[in-house]
């Protein structure tokens, strides 16, 4: 199991731990990632998590979320994690970063510097069964009235994210 990097608040590397360790009781402060992938529609990737995951498993996500390890860069991180969990590749770009913590039921919680990227694709999505349940390509609009419809149904780094990105003029929220 690979390590997470801890950081303090400024995104500045502190340290290295486990990454189920890092995400135990109240978790420690660690680099993550979500990624927005866009088609020439206009519509987003969402993918929902694999049952195998230890937090939030079966939530709709971004496209993918993850965290970069020890010396990779989040651009680089992205396009790693974009090949192993949904089999393809894209250029991304990093467009914000926010800190968030939240508690996952008594299993743990997510204590995260996150930082969002966004890319454009249009081919074969060839997702891996340990990484990705389902996925779907969705308009923003309809995904935030799913949202609110159904709150639970989605991850709160995936709900931040977004909300952020529509409130910073980032992306629309279109039908």
């Amino acid at each position: 199991m690979a390590d997470v990097v801890l950081v303090d608040k400024n995104d500045n590397e502190i340290g290295l731990l486990e990454k189920v360790k890092a995400h135990l009781n109240g978790g420690n402060l660690h680099r993550a990632f979500t990624i927005f992938i866009f088609d020439k529609n206009g519509k987003t990737l969402i993918a929902q998590r694999s049952i195998k995951k230890m937090l939030w498993p079966l939530y709709w996500d971004s496209a993918c979320a993850s965290h970069p390890v020890q010396n990779e860069g989040y651009v680089e991180a992205g396009k790693r994690r974009l090949l192993e969990e949904l089999g393809f590749l894209c250029d991304l770009e990093v467009i914000d970063r926010f800190e968030y913590k939240e508690k996952y039921q008594n299993l743990g919680s997510e204590n995260e510097v996150c930082t969002t990227l966004i890319g454009y694709f249009n081919g074969d999505i060839h997702p891996v069964s340990d990484e990705v349940a389902d996925y779907k390509w969705i308009s923003i609009g309809n995904l935030k009235k799913d949202m609110v419809k159904n709150p639970n149904k989605y991850a709160i780094w995936f709900k931040i994210a977004l909300d952020r990105l529509i409130d910073q003029g980032k992306i629309k929220q279109e039908s």
